[in-house]
This record gives C-alpha cells, structure tokens and sequence, in this order.
C-alpha cells in the first residue's frame, strides 16, 4: 500500500513539474492520468511517458515541454521521434493484467530488467522539498534540469482591446458586416470580449553573502521568467544590477555565465533600502512596476536603515499589483520575521512565502501567475 502511495506522491509531483513548466495540468487531466497509469500498470518508463503525454499535454506547444520536464524527471523518453518512424508498424494488443507481472514489451524502448517508473522518479519527488543549500552536486545538476524547464507568467490582466467570442457582449460592425454578407437573412449576433495578457513579472534577487547558497537558484528561477514572459530582472546587494539581458539567453549555462560577468556584488552586504529606491526613482515609477506582480526574493537582512525600506516598499505597493516576498529562511523551524529589514518589509507584502526549495518555487510561480493565493 505505501507502495501505491509513494507512486501516486511521485506522479502527482511530476504533474506539479509540468504545471510550472507551462503545461496546463489541470486537476481533471491529472485525475485521467493516474487512471491511464493505473490500467498500464506503470512498470516501464515507456507506459508513463504516454500516458502522461496522451492526458496532461492539451495542444503542440506543450510537447516540448512535456518533453523537457519528463527527461529531468523520468529520464530520456522512449525513442527518438525519427526511430519510432524508421520502425515497422507493429499489431498492438491490450492486454489485462492480472497483478505484477513481468515488464510489458516496449519495443525496445527499455530494458527488461528497468525498475518502476515510479521508483525512478521518487529521488526526484524527495529532491523536490529538498532545501537548495543541502544538495550535493548531483541533485544539484538534476535541479538545473528541472529550473530549466519552468515557465513563469504573471497574472492576466483584461487589455483594452476585444477580441471575438462566443459570450459577451454584441459586436455590432461584425454583426452588420456579417448581415451583409448574406444578403441581410438573419444570423447569430457576433460577439466580442476583452482581451487578456499576463502581467509584467519584475523579480529583484539577493546576492549577498547571506543568500549565497540559493541564489544560483533564484537567478534561474529569473532565467525561466525573463525567457518566457514580459519580465525585468535585477540582483540586489550594495549595488543595483539589471540583468534582463544576461538572462534572456537561451541557454541557462550561458546566461548564468553572463550574469556572473556582469553583477560586481557577489556576496556583499544588503541595502535593500537604498536599492529600491534607487529602483523605483530610476524605473519603477516610470512605469516599469506599476501594474506590475514585483517578486523580492531574500532573506530580508538589511544593513541600512530600516525605517528606509518600510517606506519604499509603500511605494512599491502604491505602484505594483501585487508584491511579493519569497524568503528561503521561511520553511525553517521556529522561523518568525523579526529581521529589521524583514519585519520592515512585511506590512507592505501581500504574498510571503518561502523560497527554498523547488517545490517552493513552484508554489512561487502558482502565486505570481494568480492560481494560487499565499
């Protein structure tokens, strides 16, 4: 029984994966997918991979990313897409199993002797509530794989422009337009509503020597913002450094090298005061977080004067949609903001949540995009 458990734990995980991927796993898509995996038995990788692929995915665009996160979670998938071509057709057969049986043919995909695909993935469902400063180098590259794959928008937003549909409210030009057409016999009002866009994402990271164990992770959390939606990024330590550009490379390895290049501050002290209102007089208030979801992600010590931050975060709040703070110390026992800069920070936060983990991160990319409310 804690067998199933730990399986149904580790596929659940991996729809969360793909949900902060982009893909939109929704729950009724998630429920079909542990009800495919559970008729194929879930013996081979090959049995999840289509299962998930068949039920979780729901147009083209989510294709490469199913495939990124299934690599970083299952590993490689079953075949190459030009191999599945070059191989003769073959009669397939359901067949129902009657308990655990010996692995079922994949044709080739994988061994004989392969463990569960639920087995392979539970080093990956353990990694995923493990704290960032405690991974060794592997899990540590196992973790780049999966930031990699991550998708991060910020909530919608209605725009001023209509776009047609099939509810709202009546399009008179297309409507006349369509009367026209035919020859003035009666048809179906056409209708319009009004269009939606995500939300710029602004994400301030700290690069102080306090944040030096998770802010590789943080700056590649930013990556997968910067590269897939409307983002600004900066880091934050004695100095203010934009790094939109840096991180706008493709790929992570090359942007993180940019990155590195171009911020002077590593692992210095925190004037997180003085920083953000030198963001907010310099871009901010020009536009760039009004409207906005800001995202600060640090520990929240601060060397200045805190008195300084409470008032420039009231002036993020007054410009910005929402704020919010991501904080790695918060999943720690005992934890309680009582940091100068932290308790000066929190009366102007709508969302504080944590920040240490890839499951926190997740939890973080749900927040910014509105699904979820912390």
């Amino acid at each position: 029984m804690s067998g199933v458990l730990a399986a149904d734990a580790s596929l659940v995980g991996f729809a969360r994966a793909l949900r902060a991927a982009g893909v939109d796993a929704s729950a009724e898509r998630l429920h079909a997918f542990l009800r495919a995996v559970d008729v194929l038995g879930a013996e081979a990788r090959a049995d999840v991979y289509w299962a998930g692929r068949l039920t979780l995915c729901g147009g083209r665009d989510d294709l490469e990313r199913y495939e990124r996160v299934f690599a970083a979670w299952f590993g490689p998938g079953p075949e190459p897409r030009a191999a599945q071509r070059a191989a003769p057709r073959r009669q397939l057969r359901l067949v129902a199993r009657e308990g655990a049986g010996a692995a079922p043919d994949t044709g080739g995909n994988a061994a004989p002797d392969a463990p569960p695909a639920a087995a392979a993935a539970s080093p990956v469902e353990v990694l995923r509530h493990r704290d960032v400063a405690g991974l060794d180098p592997v899990q540590r590259e196992q973790l780049h794989r999966l930031l990699a794959a991550f998708a991060l928008r910020g909530a919608a937003r209605r725009t001023a422009r209509r776009r047609p549909a099939r509810r709202g409210t009546v399009d008179a030009h297309r409507t006349v337009r369509e009367l026209l057409r035919h020859g003035g016999e009666p048809i179906r009002p056409r209708r319009h509503a009004r269009a939606e866009r995500p939300r710029r994402v602004v994400l301030l990271v700290d690069v102080s020597g306090s944040m030096a164990p998770y802010a590789d992770a943080l700056l590649r959390f930013a990556h997968a913002a910067v590269r897939g939606a409307r983002a600004e990024a900066f880091t934050v330590g004695t100095r203010l450094t934009r790094v939109t550009r840096e991180l706008a490379h493709r790929d992570p390895e090359v942007a993180m090298a940019a990155v590195a290049r171009a911020v002077p501050d590593w692992r210095g002290g925190t004037r997180l005061g003085e920083l953000l209102r030198e963001f907010l007089d310099r871009w901010g208030q020009r536009g760039m977080a009004r409207g906005a979801v800001v995202v600060v992600l640090s520990d929240g010590w601060e060397r200045g004067d805190p008195a300084l931050l409470a008032a420039q975060m009231r002036r993020l709040h007054r410009l910005a949609h929402r704020v919010v703070w991501a904080n790695p110390l918060k999943a720690r026992p005992g934890y309680a903001p009582l940091a100068a800069g932290m308790a000066a920070a929190l009366p102007s936060v709508d969302a504080f949540v944590e920040g240490h983990s890839l499951a926190a991160l997740e939890q973080l990319a749900a927040v910014v995009r509105g699904a979820e409310r912390a």
